[in-house]
This record gives C-alpha cells, sequence and structure tokens, in this order.
C-alpha cells in the first residue's frame, strides 16, 4: 500500500502530466502567431487577451480540477527588459497595465501583490520581459508574457506581440540605476528564458526555486524606491539570510541601503562580498563611469566618491583567487568604432593601473581588454543613465597559463 506521500506524488505527477499534454493541445489548437505591431497600450491588452484565452482552451476536466483546490490566484513577478535583467519605467508601466487588464476582463482570476504572503497561496505567476527588437516588420520592440503553474512548474500559456512605438521610456528604475554592479545572474536569466517558454514545457527551475525569496528581494526594493531605508535594509538582511539569498541583487540592496543610512564601514563589506561573489561566479559587471572620451573618472561625487572603495575591494578579492582577472573595458554605441575600441582599452589599462595600486601582487595576474561597444547590452548610446550598462567595466577569471 502507498503512503500518504507517495500517493500525493504519484497523483502530482499523474496531473502534471495531463496538464502538460492539454496545454500542448490547446496551445497548437488555439495559439495565434504574433501579428502586426501595434501601440504600446494596444499591444499589452492583446498579450493578456492572448494568455487568458489559451487558459480557456483547456480541458474542462482540468479547469474543474482546478476549480475543486481553490480559487485562482496570480502573482505578477515584476517584468523586466530582457537584454539587461532590470525593471524600467516603461516595464512598470506595462505592469500595471496588466492589472488593470486582468481585473477588468478576466475575474475569473486574482490578481495578488508580489510579495512574501501570498506567493504561498498562488498557484500561477506570471512574468514577462520587454525586448528591443527590430524584426522583419519593423516593430522595435517586443512584449513577452508566460503563465506558469507554481505547483507542476509548467508554463500553461505564453503569448508576444509587437509593439509598434519607437521610443518608449527604458530608464532604468531607481534601485537599478543606483546598483554598483548588473545583477543579472543565472537566476535572472532563468525568469527570462520562462517568459519565452512555450506552453506545456517547463519553466526554468531555477527561477522558481528563488520565488519565495524573490518576493522578499521585491518588498525590499520597493521600500527603497519609496525613501524607506532602514525598512529596506531589514528586508534585503532578511533575503540574504536565506538559503539561496547568496544574489548579486540582494547584496547590491545591502549595500546602498548601508550606504544611505550612512553605514559606511558595512556598506564596504558589503562590497567586499558582492565583489567575491561576482568573481566566483565569473559575473562582477561593475558601473563605473567615465568622462566622455577619457580615462579619468566622473568627477561628480554624487557618482564616483565610492569608486576608490570599490577599487580596493575589487582588488582583496581578486588577490585571493589563485587565477587570472581579465580586466575588459565596454564604451556605449557614441563616436566611430575605432575611437571606442581604443577608449575602451585604454580604460580597462586605467582601471587594472588602479588595481594593482592597491594590491602589487596583481601586476602578474591582471590582463586588460576593450570591447568597444560590440557588446552593448542596452545600444541607445544616449551616454545617460539608460545605458549606463554599456559604459561598464568587466573582470573575467580566466586561467594564467591562457
Amino acid at each position: 500500500m502507498m503512503t500518504t506521500t507517495t500517493t500525493q506524488r504519484v497523483r502530482l505527477a499523474l496531473r502534471a502530466f495531463a496538464l502538460c499534454a492539454a496545454v500542448l493541445a490547446a496551445a497548437c489548437a488555439h495559439r495565434p502567431a504574433p501579428g502586426n505591431a501595434m501601440p504600446f497600450d494596444q499591444a499589452v491588452n492583446q498579450a493578456v487577451d492572448d494568455l487568458m484565452v489559451q487558459t480557456q482552451k483547456l480541458p474542462a476536466f482540468l479547469a474543474k480540477v482546478e476549480s475543486t483546490l481553490t480559487q485562482r490566484r496570480i502573482v505578477i513577478d515584476p517584468l523586466l527588459e530582457g537584454a539587461s535583467g532590470q525593471q524600467t519605467e516603461v516595464t512598470r508601466v506595462a505592469e500595471q497595465r496588466i492589472v488593470q487588464r486582468m481585473q477588468a476582463q478576466f475575474r475569473q482570476f486574482t490578481v495578488t501583490p508580489f510579495n512574501a504572503s501570498e506567493i504561498g497561496s498562488a498557484q500561477y505567476v506570471l512574468n514577462g520581459t520587454l525586448v528591443r527588437d527590430r524584426d522583419a516588420s519593423g516593430a522595435p520592440y517586443r512584449l513577452n508574457l508566460a503563465l506558469t503553474e507554481i505547483r507542476s512548474g509548467m508554463v500553461i500559456a505564453q503569448s508576444v506581440t509587437r509593439i509598434s512605438d519607437a521610443t518608449l521610456d527604458t530608464r532604468p528604475t531607481a534601485f537599478f540605476r543606483d546598483s554598483p554592479v548588473n545583477g543579472k545572474d543565472r537566476g535572472v536569466e532563468g525568469y527570462i528564458r520562462t517568459a519565452e517558454t512555450q506552453p506545456g514545457q517547463a519553466a526554468d527551475a531555477l527561477y522558481l526555486e528563488r520565488l519565495p525569496t524573490s518576493t522578499v528581494l521585491q518588498e525590499a526594493t520597493a521600500a527603497y524606491e519609496a525613501g524607506r531605508m532602514s525598512e529596506a535594509l531589514g528586508r534585503y538582511e532578511a533575503a540574504s539570510k536565506r538559503p539561496d539569498g547568496q544574489q548579486l541583487r540582494i547584496y547590491s540592496g545591502l549595500y546602498l541601503t548601508q550606504s544611505q543610512l550612512g553605514r559606511t564601514a558595512d556598506a564596504e563589506k558589503t562590497f567586499g562580498t558582492i565583489a567575491r561573489l561576482g568573481l566566483e561566479t565569473n559575473n562582477l559587471s561593475v558601473k563605473f563611469l567615465f568622462k566622455p572620451g577619457s580615462t579619468d573618472f566622473l568627477a561628480d561625487p554624487k557618482i564616483s566618491a565610492a569608486y576608490p572603495m570599490w577599487l580596493r575591494q575589487i582588488a582583496r578579492q581578486a588577490a585571493q583567487i589563485d587565477s587570472c582577472v581579465v580586466v575588459t573595458g565596454h564604451t556605449s554605441r557614441t563616436g566611430s568604432e575605432a575611437v571606442n575600441e581604443r577608449l575602451s582599452l585604454q580604460r580597462a589599462v586605467s582601471v587594472k593601473t588602479r588595481l594593482v595600486g592597491e594590491a602589487a601582487p596583481l601586476s602578474k595576474k591582471l590582463r586588460e581588454s576593450g570591447m568597444g561597444f560590440r557588446e552593448n547590452i542596452v545600444g541607445t548610446g544616449a551616454d545617460d543613465a539608460s545605458d549606463a550598462l554599456d559604459r561598464r567595466v568587466e573582470f573575467k577569471v580566466v586561467s594564467c597559463e591562457a
């Protein structure tokens, strides 16, 4: 005789299999191909309508099973810009529009806030990305939305719409604008992949596994952006202590709130953790900003006052590893390719020299490289906060024999 736990697992497996088969059938039969580009508001509405219509095409018996479990509750994981993994002003507006559309047109679902108290009772998570994507139709942007059943881990609906608006407000929101590093890690990449996953396929496992911690992180970020620094610090600390709390975005939040609260020593220690984690995962991308056409840092103390400390901590962490580190400069898409190739290399050499000044043994472990604008993430050439990631300095761990 099977135990209660075994029986539950079998039922869950059978249900997931049935759901997968049903979603695949419904998607193949009813899911339309992306149509022509349309204005932003219309595109968001169309994406939501397509997503919800797909759920209504599932076999009635599955809908009946769902209704006997609990009320259908959806949490919306804040939308991201697809290339950078950042929340932006326009992704925030898109999220607000999604909530409004679902509340007005699809009342069989209850949309609840993305927070720690709601994630445990939600059956579904909706996530999405806005991608700068000029395709053959000339549409500047693409919106991807996915609806995932949390318990089975299956994407049950996915929609794509094209946006015709030539310009959208792609400035990063305050937390992402202020963050010292690019926090796009394996979990964020999983979020982005899930938003583009076809119905009937599994969502990214790490993304789903991190959902409870992601809600705490989002609560902390909301407090930070509202200026409630003490509350934000407490929530970032709580997130960092969770089993999956070793995340760049969480430590960036800790660093920012500690800095805002005048806890300088704590902030430096936290940045050291950021540098260590970034080097360990080979994902340390720091937003050092330079004067235009120069290897000198921006003179604005609000921006560059912390740079000496950042360099000190990066040097200390790099000195503790046995491997070598490539320092790579990047520039935004302004000016000629040749000029930017040369400038990015000069900036890498400048940062390398500063690091050696902090830790002399690094002279034998550091290499320099310049990418110009060949690996732009945003690619607008605006030279403002919206494309700060394009002017980053990256640190990649390599074998010293390479």
